[in-house]
């Protein structure tokens, strides 16, 4: 509730600054202008989102494989995290400015760019997430699994996987926030349709008020990726407690 109502102030200070100050549109919309060329352009925005939605599902799903896969060959062999974890954060600090239009001229303009490009953005922490959990596993429980005879893969089922769900599902919400953006920025640098060509679009054409409207598309989804997150979470991690849940 707190949150609601300071969006909605936020909104009328908005609104009522463009209707005392005169200015135009086509520099700063008033929210209800925004609100109404959204719905009027209803259709158009609807066929631009599932594009940018696509991409932002198959990116995720790309970067959750790899980012797992990875942890599980650093976890087991020492070796391979020394080799590979600074290359990984290497690859945080190139600029997708100038990776993206790369990206594009190696695999052409249709999907895999944009699945490729989402997972560069939203690995990293879900790989860094799980390392992390990985580490966080109660020595006592794998000592007593060990003196069981358990195997290696056995105490990672078991113990050390099981210890590292709070850590991924934390990572996880902050890689959906992510995920949108980094499918819209894809879009920019070479696509037929999304949210990113349409917010490029408008904004070529001087529709600020369009431009903003996708924004808000934008948002919302990710506020829905992000709760559906926090759904997934509940369901494969029922033994939490509210409060151990609680950020």
């Amino acid at each position: 509730m707190p949150a609601i109502l300071a969006v909605f102030a936020f909104l009328a200070v908005w609104e009522l600054y463009v209707d005392l100050s005169g200015i135009k549109p086509s520099i700063l919309p008033s929210p209800l202008r925004i609100l109404t060329q959204g719905w009027l352009n209803r259709q158009a925005l609807l066929d631009n989102t599932w594009p940018t939605l696509g991409a932002t599902l198959g990116g995720f799903a790309l970067s959750l494989v790899f980012a797992f896969a990875s942890s599980v060959l650093m976890d087991f062999v020492p070796f391979m995290r020394r080799a590979l974890l600074p290359l990984f954060i290497v690859s945080q600090t190139l600029p997708l400015v100038a990776i993206a239009p790369l990206v594009v001229l190696w695999f052409g303009f249709g999907l895999l760019p944009k699945l490729l490009l989402v997972a560069l953005v939203t690995f990293f922490p879900l790989l860094v997430a799980l390392l992390q959990g990985y580490e966080a596993t109660d020595r006592d429980v794998t000592e007593l699994l060990s003196s069981m005879k358990a195997s290696r893969w056995r105490i990672f089922c078991l113990a050390r996987l099981p210890s590292a769900m709070p850590f991924f599902f934390a990572g996880l919400r902050i890689s959906i926030t992510y995920a949108v953006v980094g499918a819209i920025f894809a879009e920019y640098a070479g696509a037929a349709r999304g949210l990113g060509i349409y917010i490029l679009n408008a904004k070529n054409n001087f529709r600020p008020d369009l431009v903003l409207a996708a924004v808000v598309v934008s948002a919302l989804l990710t506020l829905c990726l992000f709760g559906l997150t926090l759904a997934v979470q509940r369901f494969v991690m029922p033994w939490q407690s509210p409060a151990e849940k609680r950020p």
